[in-house]
């Protein structure tokens, strides 16, 4: 918090209990102001009136003290020095509400210049109004009469001294206690602020979080519904087809059509059993996707391959590299790559197209690559919705990887992963597939 820092004003409640404080020590004063005039402290006395004024003026402003501190120090200074000059019969409650108004000088004031030059004024004024007391007593034998003045420590210099310690107490305490309640209010201030930006953050935290996971859910609710999806369309169309002239091969497409839906129909509850553990999200390895699906993998992208050559989309997979293990997070996430690649495949490469994944092992990094022999970036291409790639991407981009789209200068469509790895094997050509 810095130094400009503006202690704020009290609401309509302290106000009140202000109000009442000054009303009580008015009471106060006035009991007081009787009882020392019957006590008979002063020879001559004050007369009533000027009395009960300096009495109102020394308490009455205390209402305001908070609100208004330095103009109510200056009131209650003037009717407490006055109150002394001229011998008004109250000694105690005057002193009380002096105190207070220095005091609340210095915790309220909402300018610390101000409560300063105030503050160093009315002592200096104080101090300087004793010093000519003590000066006028010394050299007047008739007051104080039966206190020595002879001698270095004689009685009226022990008297001095006790009336310059006191007032040193009196009006040092009064600043130091203000001062020390103003800073413990600005120290609860920048608590609550902090707290208030903690809970802010807290919040902006937690809906980042819901924000985060309706993200991931999309993205694993797209890869497990769009293939399968795209699979039982491809397959439901041929069906249709050759229905009526050959109704092995519907029979053959409509199997696919079921064990593409009873695929989806696992995956769907294998991710749904994943979402309801509290402990999956713990850390990046329980992430949802991967969790979800933690026997899909790299090993398992020859039966990928399988299930779009079963779909009607001739592909190949080729390996290039000595194979090396990948964490379940890295698999994963190439996996996912691949099988939404091939589902776009599927979907906009056109009749006739064929396919190719090819995984590099690079030594420090392994390379997924998904191309075809379709449309390239064709109208048919433009007609998705961008998710399918706006995943891949967000699910390479956790593992610290990369993704390159777009269309082949010799016709198709390109999708290229790039996950930086440690290894450190020599790249081979390996042929794992064949073209259906």
């Amino acid at each position: 918090m810095t130094d400009d820092w503006v202690r704020p004003l009290p609401n309509s409640t302290g106000v009140r209990r202000d109000a009442l404080g000054a009303l009580v020590m008015a009471i106060g004063a006035t009991l007081s102001l009787m009882l020392y005039t019957r006590v008979g402290i002063y020879e001559e006395p004050a007369p009533l009136w000027l009395s009960v004024i300096v009495i109102a003026a020394l308490t009455l402003p205390l209402a305001l003290r908070r609100r208004h501190p330095e103009a109510v120090v200056v009131v209650v200074a003037i009717a407490f020095y006055l109150g002394q000059q001229f011998a008004v019969p109250e000694l105690l409650v005057s002193q009380i509400a002096m105190f207070v108004a220095i005091y609340s000088v210095g915790a309220w004031s909402r300018s610390r210049r101000a409560a300063n030059i105030v503050r160093l004024l009315i002592v200096v004024f104080m101090f300087g109004w004793i010093a000519v007391n003590l000066i006028i007593t010394v050299s007047d034998p008739e007051l104080l009469p039966d206190v020595s003045r002879s001698g270095v420590f004689s009685a009226f210099a022990s008297f001095a001294l006790i009336n310059f310690a006191t007032n040193v107490l009196y009006f040092g305490g009064a600043w130091y206690f203000g001062n020390h309640m103003w800073a413990a209010a600005r120290e609860r201030a920048e608590l609550r602020r902090r707290t208030a930006e903690l809970a802010e953050e807290r919040e902006h935290s937690m809906q980042q979080a819901v924000a985060l996971d309706r993200v991931r859910i999309a993205r694993e609710l797209h890869d497990v519904v769009a293939h399968h999806v795209s699979v039982m369309g491809v397959q439901a169309g041929a069906a249709r087809r050759v229905l009526e002239r050959d109704p092995a091969m519907a029979s053959e497409s409509l199997e696919v059509i079921e064990s593409s839906a009873r695929s989806a129909v696992d995956e769907l509850h294998r991710l749904l059993t994943t979402l309801r553990d509290p402990g999956s999200t713990e850390t990046a390895e329980t992430d949802v996707a991967a969790e979800a699906s933690s026997t899909r993998g790299l090993e398992q992208l020859e039966l990928l391959v399988e299930s779009t050559r079963t779909a009607g989309t001739p592909t190949n997979l080729v390996i290039v590299g000595e194979p090396h293990p990948v964490t379940t997070i890295v698999g994963f996430t190439l996996y996912r790559v691949a099988q939404e690649a091939l589902t776009n495949v599927r979907k906009h490469a056109g009749d006739g197209a064929t396919a190719e994944v090819r995984l590099r092992y690079l030594g420090d990094r392994v390379e997924l690559e998904v191309t075809d022999t379709g449309l390239g970036r064709g109208l048919s291409r433009g007609r998705g919705s961008g998710l399918g790639h706006l995943g891949m991407r967000e699910r390479l981009t956790a593992v610290g990887g990369t993704l390159e789209t777009g269309p082949r200068s010799r016709g198709g469509y390109l999708v290229r992963a790039v996950v930086p790895l440690g290894g450190t094997a020599a790249p081979q050509p390996v042929l794992a597939g064949a073209t259906a």
